[in-house]
């Protein structure tokens, strides 16, 4: 049986692994959210050398590995570092000579939407949908951020399904049961006087799924 405080020394060695973890592994996912870092990412071949990178290499490994010219690598390498897309994880002396030796920050990249004017609230239009997603990704990017600076995970939730509806009348008929269903389960959890209590934000939408293999005319679905 464990002795006090063992709780409270296991809590404190799984916080010192994780960030441990969180120096020497890459992300899993970098979320972009200026134009002009997504511009730097989306120069021909950056995203292939930052998946190449996942594991920590010098310009010279990587220009034998891929047969490219070590200069030309290093110039598409600095530009990566610079907007933050790769990080050095040491440097090594070789001759008169020091090599570098980076890694990529994460696995994969998503570049944030930008959102115009504000559009209006309106739960069965297209466009809100897609501002308040955009919105989703912005502010879990901060959060992201945030918490692997402190060597932490973000709490959340994702449910994911298909269904297929018989008719519009029944997608219509289980979008107001869903809607009184969260409605009913908010109110049942909510509680704005809660001591240490935090807010979460909960995005529930519907929209037409979209199939690989489908035709554009098949997948196309408006209405």
């Amino acid at each position: 049986m464990a002795g006090p405080g063992f709780t409270d020394k296991k809590i404190c060695l799984d916080r010192r692994v994780l960030r441990c973890l969180n120096r020497y592994m890459p992300a899993t996912l970098q979320i972009v959210q200026s134009p002009e870092k997504a511009g730097v990412l989306l120069q021909p071949g950056r995203l292939r050398l930052l998946e190449q990178l996942t594991e920590p290499d010098s310009a010279a490994g990587l220009a034998r590995r891929l047969g490219v010219p070590r200069q030309k690598l290093n110039y598409h390498l600095r530009e990566l570092e610079r907007e933050g897309f790769l990080e050095l994880i040491e440097e090594r002396r070789k001759g008169n000579c020091v090599e570098r030796v980076v890694r990529a920050v994460a696995r994969e990249y998503l570049i944030a939407p930008q959102t115009g004017d504000r559009v209006t609230a309106d739960r069965f239009s297209a466009a809100y949908l897609a501002s308040t997603a955009a919105r989703m990704i912005r502010e879990l990017a901060s959060f992201c951020i945030r918490a692997r600076r402190a060597g932490k995970r973000v709490a959340t939730l994702t449910l994911e399904t298909e269904i297929r509806f018989a008719s519009a009348q029944s997608r219509a008929a289980f979008a107001e049961e869903m809607t009184a269903c969260i409605a009913r389960l908010a109110a049942k959890y909510h509680n704005e006087q809660a001591e240490g209590g935090r807010r979460f934000r909960l995005l529930s939408a519907v929209y037409p799924a979209v199939r690989l293999e489908e035709s554009a005319t098949e997948s196309a679905n408006l209405e």
